[in-house]
């Protein structure tokens, strides 16, 4: 566990989100979080939490106003112009390759910069095409959006290419506000410190995590799961990306820790 990383553990709230993110650190195949809300609720201090947590698990973050090339990748012209040779120099996408990437304000970037992104996350692969030249690699991440709803909405179609989405508020309970600044300003004043008091919780959790994507591998659909068919098609929510939701944190009892108010019945 890094020092300058505010650990997982000690992260205030926001029981939504931690969950989302570990399913999908459990299961990729879900496809990703959209996490809406303001400013200042702790998710990218989420995201990078959890991704410290898992050994070898990069997190790369997309800058707002990005380009193709620096997403996908291009030509490489400073190898052209040294050697005179053609090469692909790769993006942002290989590098978030068995790990997470990061899209803030997801809702503001290129329509078509945001159809490549999803398009590898779906595929698994990023495929490179340019001046004659081509070129495809492995493009498994975790994708992680985050939106502010009052900057404008996400296309429709887009929207329905993540597998969840979280929405995330500022915490209002007084009592929480206190720990959380109180836990802020032991971080700042002793990150080292600070992060030791947490080890072994974060470590227990990185074992969980570990031995959740075991256990999926190895795990088929219950008989018993028409019950919670039925709670999707009550939400309106035919996909089956709700079905998996659900049926990852049945699977996954060490989650009722983490329990969401008002789903007190999946234990």
């Amino acid at each position: 566990m890094k020092h300058d990383v505010f650990p997982f553990p000690a992260i205030i709230g926001q029981e939504p989100l931690k969950t989302a993110l570990i399913l999908n650190a459990v299961n990729p195949r879900i496809g990703g979080v959209l996490i809406r809300g303001e400013k200042g609720t702790a998710k990218s201090t989420t995201v990078r939490a959890l991704a410290d947590l898992l050994p070898g698990t990069p997190m790369v973050t997309l800058p707002l106003n990005t380009t193709e090339d620096r997403v996908a990748g291009g030509i490489d012209f400073s190898l052209a112009v040294r050697t005179g040779a053609r090469a692909m120099q790769q993006g942002l996408l290989a590098r978030a390759h068995k790990g997470f990437l990061y899209v803030d304000e997801v809702n503001l970037l290129d329509d078509h910069i945001v159809d490549i992104i999803l398009d590898a996350a779906a595929s698994g692969t990023n495929r490179i095409e340019r001046e004659g030249t081509s070129f495809c690699h492995e493009a498994q991440f975790i994708l992680v959006g985050t939106m502010n709803p009052e900057e404008g909405e996400l296309r429709p179609q887009l929207l329905d290419r993540f597998g969840l989405c979280v929405e995330v508020s500022s915490i209002h309970d007084i009592e929480k506000r206190i720990l959380l600044m109180e836990k802020k300003e032991a971080y700042d004043a002793d990150p080292e410190g600070f992060s030791k008091q947490y080890q072994s919780d974060a470590k227990t959790l990185s074992d969980h995590i570990i031995q959740g994507k075991n256990c999926w591998v190895r795990w088929c659909f219950p008989a018993t799961c028409g019950p919670l068919s039925q709670i999707c098609a009550a939400a309106v929510t035919w996909q089956g990306t709700g079905l998996i939701w659900l049926l990852n944190r049945r699977r996954l009892p060490w989650l009722h820790s983490m329990a969401i108010p008002g789903w007190a019945w999946m234990r």
